[in-house]
């Protein structure tokens, strides 16, 4: 995952791409959620307070995420940017439509055999990147391909419905909603 915000973020400032912008920055929650839910395992301590806790901060976090991708994408369709064509971008992103669903199967089965609402919640936001991953695919692929850059900034905003719906889920501490049903 630490790859996968890497590459996207670079790549998104690298193109001036909003989706990948936005696919980076719900990344960046989703390593945290999983680095929350590891650390719960490896101390054995993380109650459902701490859990809703670190939720609700992650649900903050993309309502700011939402925010900056509405902010970038606007501007962007406004002539203030445009986004440039990202091979990076492609790749990562066809390799998050990918790899994403099989890792979600994965931590529902794990969460399923160790009980933990944390680690489905987790399965969940796994299961999102997917979705998310294949929306932002779309734009930046197209603009990539046949160099349609308004195609980039509008990906970006058919993202925002889930970035949001995936902060207000867990501003209520239930992580990812329950679309994640990858």
């Amino acid at each position: 995952m630490l790859v996968e915000v890497v590459v996207s973020w670079f790549s998104a400032w690298h193109a001036r791409s909003p989706a990948l912008f936005a696919f980076g920055g719900d990344s960046v929650i989703e390593l945290a959620s999983a680095v929350v839910v590891l650390w719960g395992f490896r101390s054995g301590s993380a109650d459902e307070i701490q859990e809703t806790r670190a939720a609700q901060i992650a649900g903050a976090l993309l309502f700011v995420l939402a925010a900056c991708v509405a902010t970038v994408s606007g501007l962007s369709l406004l002539g203030y940017g445009e986004a440039k064509p990202s091979v990076a971008g492609v790749v990562i992103l066809l390799l998050a439509a990918v790899v994403m669903p099989l890792l979600a199967r994965k931590k529902r089965k794990l969460s399923i055999a160790t009980g933990s609402a944390a680690l489905r919640a987790d399965a969940a936001e796994s299961a999102v990147c997917a979705y998310l991953s294949t929306l932002a695919l779309v734009g930046v692929g197209l603009n990539t391909v046949w160099h349609i850059s308004w195609a980039d900034p509008v990906a970006a905003l058919v993202l925002l419905p889930f970035i949001v719906w995936e902060g207000h889920e867990a501003m209520r501490g239930k992580a990812c909603g329950g679309y994640g049903k990858a």
